[in-house]
């Protein structure tokens, strides 16, 4: 498997994930369970079936992070140029259909968040992103059809 690329503060919030994971939840589920063994009969505990679970998710989501963090290529974002889109750059787009001009910054998948418009390289418009030039134009297939685009700025974000 191939490293992922990810930001230095994107790095830090997995990291932090996992400790909360391991120091925090892990812990208090492990006393749910015995709470709930300790109501005796466990073939018909609703609360031992969910906190058994729950521990089932909470194993899964830390070998996840674990193998995230591993997987990864911290990028630093310091010294990136603003002539061309590259991994870490905050780009605006305007909307060739509607005008409408978004900034997105290029991140790794495990970082990506829609809300915060942060998306990820690897996504479509991402993709497609990665080596334009401001005034470049972009035709994407995206899941709702094509949208064509235009580089309107290239910039740097200080890390969060």
């Amino acid at each position: 498997m191939e490293k992922m690329p990810i930001t230095r503060a994107g790095f830090a919030r997995l990291k932090r994930e996992l400790e909360v994971l391991k120091t925090v939840s892990i812990p208090e589920n492990i006393k749910d369970i015995e709470t709930a063994r300790a109501q005796g009969d466990l073939s018909e505990n609703a609360e031992y079936s969910a906190a058994k679970e729950r521990q089932s998710f909470l194993h899964g989501k830390m070998q996840e992070l674990e193998n995230n963090l591993a997987m990864s290529d911290v990028i630093d974002l310091k010294n990136l140029s603003c002539d061309k889109v590259v991994f870490g750059s905050t780009v605006t787009v305007e909307d060739c259909n509607t005008g409408k001009k978004t900034a997105y910054q290029l991140v790794g998948p495990c970082e990506s968040d829609l809300e915060r418009n942060r998306i990820s390289v690897t996504s479509p418009i991402g993709r497609a992103l990665i080596g334009k030039c401001c005034g470049d134009e972009l035709s994407v297939k995206t899941p709702g059809g094509v949208r064509d685009f235009q580089v309107v700025d290239i910039s740097v974000q200080d890390e969060e």
